[in-house]
Order: C-alpha cells, then structure tokens, then sequence
C-alpha cells in the first residue's frame, strides 16, 4: 500500500465511515459549516436585531445585489398576543411601504404535548394568492413564558429587475407546529426591505439575522 493510499485509508474506520477528524479547515479549504458547503457559498451574517415588546422588526439594509441568496434566521419569537402567528412582508421602495404581491403555499405538521392531537394539514388560511398582505411562517404561537416559535426564511436573488422573488421558509412552534411556506413575490422590481412581524401585537422577544449567501 502506497502512502498516499494509506494516508487515505486512516481516514475511515473499518466499515468505511468517515472519522470526524477526516474534514477540518485544511482538509477542505475555507469550511465553516457543512450546510455552507452544501449550498455552494460561504453564508456571511450581515446583521441581527433583538425584539424588546416590538410592533415589528425591519431589515432596510443589507439586502442589495451582493448576494445571490438571503438567508434570516428567526430565533425564539415569543408574542404578547396568545395564538398569533409570525409573519413577514417585502418592499421595493426601502421600507415605506411593505405591500409586495405574494402567491404562496403553506401546510403543516402538528403534534401536541398530549398527544390527542396530531394533524398533517393544508393551511388555508396561511396562503396567499396576489395577495399583499403579510405571510405568515409559525402560525398559532402561544404566549405562556416558555412558548415561541424558531426558523428561518430563504429569499432568492432580490435585486433581480427580470425575475419574481422565490422565498421558502420552515419553522416551528410549541407543541410542536411545524410550518413550511414557499412561494413568490410577483414583482420584478429590486426587493431592498424585509419587515417581520405578528399577526396581532408586539414581538416581545426574539432575535432576527440576516446573513447574505455567495454563489458556488
């Protein structure tokens, strides 16, 4: 066995699984996160913000043609209202107004504490077809202090002038709720300001980032 083969070799345990030590930085140049990889670009934070009983959390910069792919993290959004959802709404002109037309699907998977309850649904009432209002990402959060809803909103190439803005988001929610929306914003207009809020009353805590994605 040659060096180069047995220098390989002593990177897989004998059922041919990789060992952890196998891939680090030197080992695959500039590797932070195997997710980074995976989605062929280096994910670099741009910003975050932290609610403190917040109307709403808006992201007026940071969003420009930097970057191919916008990635937020939404982390422990706790409301004051009980059974509200979490949502988020798009603007082409900064963040004076945040009406973008959006088309979307929304569907779920729900099961309780309990256990008397578990459901696999269509969430009618998530979705938008034209619509501008917000769309909704964690639907049905309590507001008990340890309730909150987690997730993260991908929004793909928002300064295109040619093309409508894809966005795909997952989350979850005490009990557990967990959602998944996709859809468009059918504008071809540069999306520059994102805005999250509830559905009724404040944010009263939770930290948003916003992180810019390269391409491969």
């Amino acid at each position: 066995m040659g060096t180069i083969t047995r220098n390989a070799a002593n990177n897989f345990t004998t059922g041919g699984v990789i060992l952890p030590a196998a891939i680090n930085d030197a080992s695959v140049a500039s590797l932070t996160e195997l997710e980074n990889v995976a989605a062929g670009g280096a994910m670099n934070l741009i910003s975050e913000q932290t609610a403190s009983a917040s109307a709403s959390i808006s992201f007026t910069t940071g969003i420009d043609s930097t970057y191919p792919i916008y990635k937020f993290e939404f982390i422990n959004m706790h409301p004051a209202n009980n059974t509200v959802s979490f949502a988020f709404n798009m603007s082409t002109n900064g963040g004076s107004t945040y009406d973008v037309t959006k088309t979307s699907t929304h569907f779920y998977a729900y099961h309780n504490e309990s256990d008397v309850d578990n459901v696999l649904s269509y969430a009618g009432g998530g979705d938008l077809a034209q619509g501008t209002g917000d769309q909704y990402l964690a639907t049905g959060i309590p507001n008990a202090n340890d309730d909150s809803a987690s997730g993260d909103l991908f929004i793909f190439n928002p300064s295109s002038t040619t093309f409508v803005k894809h966005f795909i988001s997952k989350s979850n929610g005490t009990y557990s709720q967990n959602n998944f929306c996709a859809g468009y914003g059918n504008t071809t207009s540069a999306v520059n300001a994102i805005i999250f809020r509830m559905s009724s009353g404040n944010i009263d805590s939770g930290t948003i980032k916003l992180y810019g994605i390269s391409g491969s």
